[in-house]
């Protein structure tokens, strides 16, 4: 396979004058495959499938590459594959009509209710600190905030009596987002009790401060957050973002309509809330099983 993989590298060099960076990315971009397939017991390229291709790409997808490397990976597979069968060393070019990965409705990940209750229950009560990071993760979850519109959330955008907030989201655009009795009930306490204690007679603007009395950061939300998922147990890669999905993924599942959990979501198109169709593809197979005459 290495052979194969120069003779391609000098080809795009000398027939194609691709530049020695086009001509690295190419490289490594095989050998990684080429790695793949090995590990895969495949020693000929003869002998790739299109799924093969698929599993590469969604074990790279998995080491949380971006969309645009994961492209280019098949942009790569696909030319190299191009060349093997006009020197006659490719029966067949599986890759060709696969469409890229900037295309592909990538699914987000989520945590399952009960991995959700474990991260909720993970920071302890007893403390400010704990009830400060305990109502933070219920309002992650209960809203699908996104984490910049966490940060920058303050006091008077809550509307505990009528259990709804405003927040800026994209485009400068304002959406109203409503929470539940467990986040309004938590809101009050922190409000009234931790908050305080955390300011120490400081000033700020922002429902969630730490303990220096700053708004936090992105970075420090999402540090945060992962410091939790550990202590629950959670193997996943929990992020700000993976609470945000779960809420769309919950709701979809318990029958939300799609366009009201793009309202909630701040999407502006209905395109991107789509995504959560395919979440939670369990179900469907089990209402599916039930239900249909020929399951």
């Amino acid at each position: 396979m290495q052979a194969l993989i120069d003779q391609f590298t000098d080809y795009i060099a000398l027939e194609r004058g691709l530049s020695p960076n086009t001509r690295e990315a190419y490289r490594a971009d095989l050998e990684r495959f080429a790695q793949f397939l090995q590990s895969r017991k495949i020693t000929s390229f003869n002998d790739v499938t299109r799924r093969q291709i698929t599993d590469f790409l969604m074990a790279e997808k998995d080491r949380e590459l971006a969309t645009s490397t994961l492209a280019r990976r098949l942009v790569s597979i696909k030319v190299f594959a191009r060349f093997l069968q006009q020197e006659g060393m490719l029966d067949r070019n599986v890759s060709d009509a696969m469409d890229s990965p900037r295309l592909w409705k990538v699914l987000p990940d989520t945590l399952s209710p009960a991995e959700v209750e474990r991260l909720l229950e993970a920071p302890d009560n007893d403390t400010h600190r704990g009830f400060r990071d305990r109502t933070l993760l219920e309002l992650l979850y209960g809203t699908g905030l996104r984490v910049s519109e966490l940060a920058h959330l303050h006091v008077t955008d809550l509307h505990l009596d009528e259990k709804y907030l405003r927040c800026v989201g994209k485009g400068n655009k304002e959406r109203v987002v409503p929470f539940g009795e467990r986040a309004r009930s938590m809101l009050s306490d922190y409000l009234a009790v931790h908050r305080p204690a955390l300011l120490k007679q400081r000033a700020a603007e922002a429902v969630f401060i730490t303990q220096r009395g700053q708004p936090f950061s992105r970075k420090g939300l999402w540090k945060l957050i992962k410091t939790h998922a550990r202590k629950a147990g959670i193997t996943k890669n929990v992020t700000p973002h993976t609470l945000r999905h779960s809420f769309a993924g919950h709701l979809l599942a318990h029958g939300a309509q799609l366009r009201v959990i793009q309202e909630m979501l701040g999407h502006a198109d209905i395109s991107t809330t789509q995504i959560y169709t395919h979440v939670d593809q369990g179900r469907l197979k089990s209402v599916h099983a039930q239900y249909h005459p020929r399951a």
